[in-house]
């Protein structure tokens, strides 16, 4: 080991052009050896042994030829140095096996390596080495200085058609793999019914990078006999998606400060390629795959998902939509409406996906009238009208006077949902007007109000909808939180709050919370009030104030209670609600029962 001093001597030595070769193995030793003292490793003399071998590396590389010392130079170098050397042509093909002895393959030394004609077969053998979301980056840091870059720097080449093309069936191939034997995920039995969606992850996200890269080729890349399912569905899932990505950024670069929105562009597919792609829209690789419940509506909705990007399949392949969509219903029984279970909280969202899906799909009038039978089957919506709030008013200058109608009530928490899968079903030609009719009677007040507000439809389903009788007794179902000055003026505010907790809407996850809120924050709620409301709102989610002097009165002296509050206040998430009250009560030990003998 050389003397931590004479380093940079060493360093300038391995950059002289007059250094002898009969002087590298020497000076590659004296660079590569690892500083040390008598007390063992020196970690700041190492540090300045490993600037000066950096900074002769490219040097010394040039000038050595035999394997074991450039092997012994090479392991010294991270990745960024070997991609630069390799794209420089300092570090070839020859000196990969010395590489991935001690590292793996990575893509900046593929696309290096690749730069020059004589290597790209070697380059192109590494991918297999690489991981699934590596492949296509050999072809995304082809140009690493790409935002650097002046111009009078040289262009960097483009990249070879051997290596993309490579590439491109390197990305494409697992898609096209699984298409043909669509198998589980390790793990999937311990997902639970509502969640078991691992048969339809065609994202494909590499594939459809590549493809986007060439739109001249889609057609012929759809007509290949192995890769063609996978560009079909592809090109389905992501092509329009990708045009108006595209549109919008080319907006927003040409006048960053317009608020319009850009014209929707040119289809990204052609109807000829359309045609080509329909073998793929209806996934009928997933046809068998096992639990259908599932499955099947999934499928249904990804395939109403394609329709809405590329409407043109709708006249297109309308047959074989039709088709599609009716073995999918009777196959997943999707129209048997199970109960609904405790914690299933996308039961209602799977009963209006399907009915959406259906409306844009379905012409089977039995099927449009079970998904309008299904949506007469969920809870009525929850709408609530907040209290004003005086921050919100001195920060919103222009509040929308009409912020109080029902119908935009009804979209706060998007409760309208249901009405507009309706209004879907009544547009289709196809659905039974009497099966719509059915539904309009049992809707909630708002309803009604929101389809003559938002709804541009069938002049019947209007009337129908205009002609739904209201008891004269009824209001229009808003449950509206009132300012403290507003309760005041009423003869018993606390019956006014008393009834915002026996309402309905309590029950509703996204309404409860506020309503509890106005309880706790209103000057004239009571004891009696706060004890109805649940524990985690009173003391995690109110001013502690509130229940300050409950507690103090409660507990007093008693070290028991005190230890007893301290245990009961988790409050996670997943743990069964308890009032206010609730909780009072478990801080006294349960009394012993009578003994028997």
């Amino acid at each position: 080991m050389v003397s931590a001093r004479t380093y940079p001597l060493w360093r300038e030595l391995a950059m002289s052009e007059d250094l002898p070769k009969e002087a590298l193995k020497t000076v590659i030793e004296a660079l590569c050896t690892p500083a040390t003292t008598p007390n063992g490793f020196d970690s700041q003399a190492d540090r300045w042994r490993e600037e000066a071998l950096t900074a002769a590396l490219p040097a010394l590389l040039t000038r050595t030829s035999a394997k074991r010392l450039r092997g012994r130079l090479l392991v010294h170098a991270d990745e960024k140095t070997l991609a630069a050397l390799a794209a420089a042509g300092t570090v070839t093909a020859a000196d990969v096996p010395a590489i991935l002895r001690h590292r793996r393959a990575w893509a900046g030394l593929v696309s290096a390596l690749a730069r020059h004609p004589g290597q790209v077969e070697a380059a192109i053998a590494l991918l297999p080495r690489l991981s699934s979301y590596e492949v296509e980056q050999v072809v995304r840091s082809w140009d690493p200085d790409r935002y650097t870059r002046t111009e009078a720097d040289a262009p960097t080449p483009p990249v070879p058609q051997e290596l993309f093309d490579a590439v491109l069936e390197a990305c494409l191939t697992p898609l096209a793999a699984y298409l043909l034997h669509p198998e589980p995920e390790e793990g999937w039995e311990a997902v639970s019914d509502f969640s078991k969606d691992w048969s339809l992850d065609l994202a494909g996200h590499s594939g459809w990078a590549m493809l986007v890269r060439c739109p001249e080729r889609w057609a012929e890349l759809a007509a290949h006999p192995t890769l063609g399912p996978a560009v079909q569905h592809l090109l389905l899932d992501q092509a329009e998606t990708q045009a108006l990505e595209d549109a919008r950024l080319r907006a927003a670069g040409a006048d960053p400060g317009s608020e319009e929105l850009p014209a929707d562009p040119a289809p990204a597919l052609s109807e000829t390629l359309l045609l080509a792609c329909l073998p793929a829209l209806c996934l009928p690789e997933l046809a068998e795959l096992p639990n259908p419940q599932v499955t099947a509506r999934r499928t249904l909705h990804h395939i109403a998902h394609r329709v809405h990007k590329n409407s043109r399949l709708a006249t297109l392949a309308a047959d074989q939509l039709h088709a599609a969509v009716d073995a999918l219903v009777a196959h997943g029984q999707l129209l048997s409406l199970p109960e609904k279970q405790d914690g299933d909280r996308d039961f209602d969202g799977r009963i209006l996906r399907l009915a959406e899906d259906l409306a844009l799909l379905s012409a089977n009038p039995g099927h449009l009238a079970g998904a309008c039978a299904q949506l007469a089957c969920l809870d009525q919506p929850t709408v609530v009208s907040p209290a004003p709030s005086r921050t919100l008013i001195r920060i919103i200058d222009n509040v929308d006077p009409d912020h109080d109608r029902p119908a935009r009530l009804l979209e706060r928490h998007s409760e309208h949902r249901r009405v507009q899968a309706l209004a879907a079903l009544a547009a289709n030609p196809h659905t039974p007007h009497a099966a719509v009719t059915d539904v309009l009677d049992a809707l909630h007040p708002a309803e009604p109000a929101w389809i003559a507000e938002r709804v541009d439809g069938p002049d019947w389903f209007l009337s129908a909808a205009a002609a739904v009788p209201a008891d004269e007794d009824e209001d229009d179902g808003v449950l509206r939180l009132l300012s403290d000055d507003e309760l005041a003026k009423h003869p018993d505010p606390a019956a006014v709050l008393q009834s915002w907790l026996d309402s309905p809407a309590t029950g509703d996850i996204l309404s409860r919370s506020e309503i509890y809120r106005a309880v706790v924050k209103s000057r004239h709620h009571t004891p009696e009030h706060l004890l109805h409301i649940p524990a985690d709102e009173i003391l995690s989610r109110s001013e502690p104030e509130v229940a300050l002097k409950i507690l103090l009165d409660r507990c007093g002296r008693s070290t028991d209670r005190w230890a007893a509050l301290a245990a009961a206040m988790t409050f996670e998430y997943d743990e069964e609600k308890i009032t206010f009250g609730q909780l009072l009560d478990s801080l006294d030990p349960t009394p012993a029962g009578p003994q028997t003998s």
